[in-house]
């Protein structure tokens, strides 16, 4: 059924390409042209290499950062209290204005990029695993202090596990927001990558090659998806009945 719903996808973005009839809009031929074009001069590859790398450094730091906020938030109403509306900020705040103050505050580095998605990302991933901690389960944290488990152990075998649908769930909303970020933060002041080649070509009006990054990236990003993420949710999972 997949594959027939992608068949029929292309089908009706082929059928578009025809009735507007213009270089707007191109057709799969088209698109997968400009893509054989990027792939054998090895810019494809080397840009989307590029960008991944990006992602996976703002992806590990947000999921770290924002995990541990998180559960400390959701384990303690005093600092909820506190912190909590710090969050609720940092989450509304525009993508853009982040990114824009990053590269003003510390140039136009690769250390100012990775901390302007990791930021954008932190917020989303505390509200996750904040709920997460406010949903665990009382009587296994009254188990685990019969038992006299220790903080570490206790965190481990008892509070980890029943945050792992949590965690598989701002692990997949991370992804898919952190490489949409990078494109923006890389359009605006990285000189490689996937958002760099995706501005040349806006500004050489190239939809074609606009089309062939954003498939080819979003195809890398779907094995990304099924290869790991899910994986790693099904093991995580593998103790619940």
């Amino acid at each position: 059924m997949t594959a027939l719903s992608l068949a029929l996808l292309v089908l009706a973005w082929q059928a578009a390409a025809m009735l507007v009839a213009s270089s707007l809009l191109p057709g799969p031929a088209a698109v997968t042209a400009a893509l054989a074009r990027a792939a054998e001069g090895g810019a494809l590859v080397t840009n989307i290499a590029i960008t991944l790398g990006r992602v996976a450094a703002s992806f590990l730091i947000a999921m770290a950062v924002g995990s541990m906020v998180g559960i400390a938030l959701g384990r303690s109403p005093a600092l909820d209290r506190i912190f909590g509306p710090w969050v609720i900020v940092l989450l509304n705040l525009p993508a853009l204005v982040v990114i824009i103050l990053c590269y003003i505050w510390f140039g136009l580095t690769e250390a100012a990029a990775v901390t302007a998605v990791a930021i954008n990302k932190i917020p989303n991933v505390a509200v996750t695993m904040r709920e997460g901690a406010l949903a665990l389960s009382r009587d296994l944290d009254e188990m685990a202090r019969v038992f006299r488990f220790g903080p570490w152990k206790a965190m481990r075998h008892v509070v980890l596990p029943q945050l792992a649908p949590f965690f598989a769930a701002s692990a997949r909303s991370g992804l898919a927001l952190t490489w949409k970020i990078v494109l923006v933060v890389e359009l605006l002041g990285r000189s490689n990558g996937v958002g760099f080649e995706l501005q040349t070509a806006f500004q050489l009006f190239d939809v074609a090659t606009v089309l062939a990054y954003a498939l080819a990236f979003t195809a890398v990003v779907q094995l990304i998806e099924i290869g790991v993420l899910q994986p790693w949710e099904r093991h995580a999972n593998r103790w619940r009945r």
